[in-house]
């Protein structure tokens, strides 16, 4: 029994530093942090969620560029242009025009709703990575900006006591 003991706390010992080894290239961030859009040359003030796949921002007045009616498969605009309009939680204006990467299929509390993405570059201390946003009206929402598992994949670990209030 004496040895079993031993050789478990040998082995709970190795554990961490495996972790550290795995974990050392990665950057910490907090349940919210600021991200710079470089698209539109804005800052957000972004809420960290490992619960969403996709990374969202605040969008109204989407538009898909050159098209008179709107089809009803959103899919049909894979590849075309959409413009719109974001604000940040300090309430300033920017508009966009990008291409639809893909439109995606997205679950929440209000059911099921198809919403448009398109690839943004985001950078988060220094490191800037291109990552599929999905455009939703956010309005209503504290944070404008969601940053989904897209973005923090490979790069970052999230540290829900760094900035808690």
């Amino acid at each position: 029994m004496k040895k079993l003991i031993i050789s478990l706390c040998f082995l709970l010992l190795s554990v961490p530093s495996f972790a550290n080894e795995s974990c050392s290239n990665k950057t910490i961030v907090g349940q919210i942090e600021t991200i710079h859009i470089k698209e539109l040359n804005t800052n957000y003030k972004a809420r960290i969620d490992t619960g969403a796949a996709t990374t969202s921002i605040h969008a109204t007045n989407i538009e898909i560029v050159g098209q008179e009616d709107e089809s009803d498969d959103m899919r049909d605009h894979l590849g075309d242009t959409v413009k719109f309009t974001t604000y940040n939680e300090d309430n300033i204006a920017t508009k966009h025009t990008a291409r639809i990467i893909k439109v995606s299929q997205i679950r929440n509390a209000q059911g099921v709703e198809r919403r448009y993405a398109v690839r943004m570059h985001l950078t988060f201390d220094g490191k800037e990575k291109k990552v599929a946003v999905n455009l939703r009206d956010r309005s209503k929402l504290d944070y404008k900006l969601l940053i989904g598992r897209n973005w923090l994949e490979g790069d970052y670990l999230v540290d829900v006591d760094k900035n808690a209030e």
